[in-house]
């Protein structure tokens, strides 16, 4: 039997949760321990009760460029390869003295001295899917209940900030190609640490649709207290893991500060053209995720709200060649977009002060072919890639790893999936050698496997 509260029916969240099912009580979340308050939330209610400013909130924005961005072409440029492998574009200089990048991302260049770029990532799946990009880990080697993203995982280790605002918010839209679109999946966590998806219709049900306060409030109660007898008579403790998926329902549906943080209307519009605004129809074939640049400011606007992981998917990065456009005419569209909006991301975090506690984060699930194909595309390549990284009090301004004369592997210091998960983990607070999260099992699951940080940004 499952208690709910009866009001009239809407269109489900945009993540397939109907309302109804969104607020209903007694559904079981698997994988529900009881939340421990970790060390920083600690501190930052300490702070808050003893009057003093309380410490920022450390957030990570995991950038997923879907189908897999041309390493050779965006950052690892091979000027001397012969012509079928070097390609259209020429290399320039940044503002950090021997590190060169395309030609088409020229604001980037000039802030190098805030990136670090990796070249030589390696260990990918070669699916084309956003998994390992939100979990580190090879889709093949699941567990029971599957792996948890790194958004989960935070949701399940640190909490909420504010009551009113989810610690994990996915952006991803809708895509014919659904792996493309996975915002982070709780896996053994189970629903309550599911990503947070607000768009378009995740809105229209963020309102309360006639119920004010008070009557909600005489609602929440009547809950707890069903729930509360529900809880005395399960001796199992499976229901516990529903705690905070009901709390944070009803936090979002009584406050506005998550749909004030969602209102791009809100900002200058000066500063949402700086980000390039861009477009929301799907960039290249269509089944893949649009050039929208207000994701930038909308992931932006998350973290300063509270938010703790914010993942999203830009644009369609799969460039096999004609009939839709040779990698090189696609890479004219996609790299000066993203070249204003990631731009304009760092350059306003670190205006307002976030920077140091953010870390943003861009990739794709793999790398694309040395060798340029018959009709001008770059196909799947899996044994490198490259990655990009600023913010979160890392050491920026570098160059990791390299990749042999034709980009095609990785020549000096290959960095894996889980290293650059354990290295997000310790930007968060998270101590990635003693901190382990319990399975369906009950058995401790270690959140990178033992896997450290990497050693040249930490």
């Amino acid at each position: 039997m499952m208690l709910k509260i009866v009001g009239p029916r809407q269109n489900g969240f945009c993540d397939r949760i109907d309302r109804r099912s969104f607020l209903q009580i007694g559904s079981l979340a698997l994988g529900g321990a009881t939340l421990s308050l970790p060390q920083l939330l600690r501190a930052e209610q300490t702070a808050a009760t003893n009057g003093q400013q309380p410490t920022r909130h450390k957030s990570v924005i995991n950038i997923f460029l879907s189908g897999g961005p041309p390493h050779q072409d965006l950052v690892d440029l091979k000027p001397d390869a012969p012509t079928e492998i070097r390609g259209e574009f020429l290399p320039i200089e940044t503002n950090v003295p021997g590190i060169q990048i395309c030609e088409l991302l020229p604001k980037l260049a000039g802030m190098t001295d805030k990136l670090a770029i990796i070249r030589s990532l390696v260990g990918s799946d070669g699916r084309h899917a956003a998994f390992q990009c939100q979990t580190g880990r090879r889709f093949a080697n699941q567990i029971a209940g599957g792996w948890p993203s790194l958004g989960s995982n935070v949701s399940r280790l640190q909490g909420s900030v504010d009551p009113a605002v989810p610690p994990f918010v996915g952006l991803a839209p809708k895509m014919i190609t659904s792996t493309w679109a996975d915002p982070g999946q709780p896996g053994f966590l189970g629903p309550s640490h599911s990503p947070f998806l607000p768009n378009a219709e995740g809105k229209k049900d963020m309102v309360l649709n006639g119920v004010d306060n008070e009557r909600f409030g005489t609602r929440k109660s009547l809950l707890k207290n069903f729930d509360l007898l529900r809880r005395d008579v399960d001796s199992s403790g499976m229901l516990r893991g529903m705690d905070k998926f009901t709390e944070q329902a009803f936090g979002i549906l009584t406050s506005s500060k998550l749909a004030e943080a969602i209102d791009l209307e809100r900002e200058d519009p000066k500063l949402r053209d700086r980000y390039g605004r861009g477009s929301d129809k799907p960039a290249g074939y269509g089944d893949a995720g649009p050039l929208l640049n207000d994701y930038f400011l909308l992931a932006r606007r998350l973290v300063e709200a509270g938010v703790r992981v914010v993942t999203l998917a830009y644009g369609r990065w799969d460039w096999h060649g004609m009939p839709y456009g040779t990698n090189f005419s696609n890479a004219r569209e996609h790299f000066p977009m993203l070249d204003i909006g990631l731009s304009a991301l760092i350059e306003d975090l670190d205006r307002r002060g976030l920077l140091e506690t953010t870390t943003v984060l861009v990739w794709g699930e793999f790398g694309r072919t040395p060798k340029i194909n018959p009709v001008g595309g770059r196909d799947h390549w899996p044994e490198v890639a490259c990655a990009i990284l600023a913010g979160g009090g890392l050491r920026t301004g570098q160059v990791i790893g390299s990749t042999n004369r034709y980009a095609e592997h990785a020549k000096e210091r290959p960095v894996t999936f889980l290293e650059v998960f354990a290295t997000l983990y310790q930007s968060l607070g998270i101590d990635v050698s003693a901190t382990t999260i319990s399975d369906l099992s009950g058995r401790p699951q270690y959140v990178t496997d033992g896997v450290l940080p990497i050693r040249e940004l930490v």
